[in-house]
């Protein structure tokens, strides 16, 4: 059991100075997570052959993590509500004697005229840029200021960013191309780094408010032994926290799609804005009930360092060797204190040997997400290039870009399903949907994904009255000319990449948060969101296909690539998969200042 003496010290019982200077709240969590201990230590924990034989169930989820996701539902729909239009923002002309941008029930709504090739070009600049900003909101929250603080710094960064983007859409700023193209790209950059620093610090601080984490057993009401997984836990918080997300960006989307059609631009830029205005509001009503994780100092330095003290006497010019150094089963081993001597123990190794093994488990979870930019770059054709494609359909009235919806409403409907039904179904049965076998699926369905999607384009070019040149088919009159295929074929893309994101997205935040060390959350979280940035650098190179007469090679090339990674990801970790209980009962490590 857990003194309370541990608190601060022998002589807790009696304030010191650092004690006064510390807020009632903190204090109060500090009891809290001494009963949380202590309680846990009255659990019974699974045998061995009980993990190979009992039913596996999930905890239930803290109220907290519903607050934090509302913040993440109000954050979501200001972001996607925006994005959402970009591509007929920047891509369409401004409409005939409109000077908002809105092009009515049957009229197509546009404002700068630059072409498919400039859209696809800033919205892939704009995923970039978003998801490269973590790794400097991760490190300033995991270092300096907590996630808490970090996460309403952000919020206020992302706020300057929404107004200006408001500004680029007004009527009197639209009408000149190049002024509104520049307070654009100014807004979308600092609205990035508003939701850079979000995203790092918002994704483990959810998961956070759960404080169980090893397995223990419980009697159901019908007398059956099971074992209640943290891990399940999480990867159920994730699941409600991605509902959440999907809820904001249905919302924001649809609402959007409808306000730069029939209204205008600042109306579509304004409206995410002022719900954008509900994360201070609910971060600032919570502050005392979210458990806040303090800043731990520079711990990227003394991974560094640990990395490096591992790696000696292991390089090698042959790059067989090198790998085979670095991938040693014994390279972490040889790092850990208890193997070192008093007089070669370097000063800075301050920490135990169960904090090693943490890093070399970050380690691991940070090479699973090595191969996530190619899953990403099936992702990225949602809010890009199918949405061009849809503008070549037969809509029948319907905002091109509202077809990006099905994305979200998908994972609204299929989320709790898979929650309630398939997974527990699958438990039930003994086959343990493992978070590996999860991302190899979602490789596989974001494949079939882009298989739609090519094909949809191949019918496209049959059927359209320019052929191959769909995207600028005019009549005389410069009145739009699309295919007679209805808009709604499109459907089979975004189920299936729905899919995908319930099987990769969501379980790569589930991986990133259990597997980091706990002073590294935020910092193996941006490393994982940071394979967004690189699939979208990746998608700098597929601009070239995507334009018409290309279009079907563009989606067959990415379902291909898709597919075949897929696989060797699998053959990749597939012994890494058979190590996960392993990985998840881990002791917690200690590193001290």
């Amino acid at each position: 059991m857990i003194g309370l003496s541990q608190i601060g010290g022998p002589t807790s019982a009696v304030p010191t100075d650092i004690d006064e200077k510390r807020s009632s709240s903190n204090i109060d969590k500090d009891i809290e997570d001494l009963a949380t201990a202590a309680a846990q230590d009255e659990l019974e924990y699974p045998t061995d052959e009980e993990r190979q034989t009992l039913r596996r169930v999930s905890d239930a989820i803290p109220w907290n993590a519903y607050l934090i996701a509302i913040i993440e539902l109000a954050e979501r729909f200001s972001y996607y509500g925006s994005t959402v239009v970009f591509t007929n923002f920047i891509q369409q002309p401004l409409p005939l004697s409109s000077r908002t941008g809105a092009g009515g029930l049957n009229g197509q709504a546009g404002a700068l005229g630059l072409g498919q090739r400039t859209a696809f070009a800033l919205t892939t600049f704009n995923a970039f840029w978003v998801y490269v900003i973590p790794l400097f909101g991760a490190y300033i929250a995991d270092t300096y200021w907590g996630r808490y603080k970090t996460v309403c710094v952000a919020v206020g960064i992302g706020m300057v960013g929404h107004v200006l983007l408001i500004v680029s859409a007004l009527p009197p700023v639209i009408a000149h191309t190049q002024g509104s193209l520049a307070c654009f790209v100014v807004a979308i950059i600092i609205m990035g780094l508003g939701t850079g620093g979000f995203k790092a610090n918002i994704s483990p601080l959810v998961a956070e408010q759960y404080q169980k984490s090893k397995q223990y057993i419980r009697a159901t009401t019908t007398g059956e032994r099971v074992i209640v997984d943290p891990m399940l836990t999480t990867s159920r918080i994730y699941m409600y926290f991605y509902l959440f997300i999907n809820i904001g960006a249905l919302v924001g989307q649809i609402g959007m799609t409808y306000s730069e059609k029939f209204i205008g631009f600042w109306l579509s830029f304004t409206l995410p804005t002022i719900v954008f205005f509900l994360c201070p509001i609910v971060l600032y009503l919570g502050r005392h009930r979210y458990r806040h994780s303090p800043p731990t100092g520079s711990i990227l330095s003394t991974v560094l360092r640990l990395w490096r003290f591992a790696a000696r006497g292991r390089w090698s010019a042959n790059p067989i060797k090198l790998y085979r150094n670095m991938t040693a089963s014994d390279f972490w081993e040889s790092a850990k204190p208890s193997h070192q001597s008093a007089e070669s123990k370097p000063r800075w190794m301050t920490f135990d040997d169960a904090w090693v093994d943490e890093v070399k488990r970050g380690f691991k979870a940070c090479a699973v997400f090595c191969w996530y930019p190619i899953y990403w770059l099936a992702y990225n054709q949602l809010h890009g290039n199918l949405t061009s494609q849809a503008a070549t359909l037969e809509t029948h009235g319907l905002p091109n870009d509202v077809l990006a919806n099905l994305d979200p409403l998908a994972l609204i409907i299929f989320i709790p399903i898979c929650d309630l039904f398939i997974y527990p179904g699958l438990r039930r049965v003994g086959f343990n949907l493992t978070p590996l076998k999860k991302i190899t699926l979602g490789f596989y369905t974001g494949c079939a994904g882009m298989i739609w999607a090519a094909v949809v384009q191949h019918y496209i070019y049959k059927t359209n009255p320019c052929g191959t040149h769909a995207a600028t088919c005019r009549d005389a009159h410069n009145n739009k000319l699309v295919s007679p295929l209805i808009v709604w074929i499109q459907t089979g893309s975004y189920v299936l990449v729905a899919f995908s994101e319930i099987f990769a997205s969501i379980t790569g935040l589930e991986y990133a948060f259990t597997k980091a060390p706990k002073n590294m959350r935020s910092l193996v979280m941006s490393v994982f969101l940071f394979t967004s940035a690189l699939s979208s650098a990746l998608g700098e190179a597929f601009v070239s296909l995507s334009q018409d007469p290309l279009l079907v090679w563009n989606y067959g090339v990415v379902a291909v690539i898709a597919g075949v990674t897929g696989t060797l990801f699998w053959l990749a970790h597939r012994k890494l998969d058979a190590q996960e209980d392993e990985l998840n009962n881990m002791d917690e490590g200690h590193v001290t200042h």
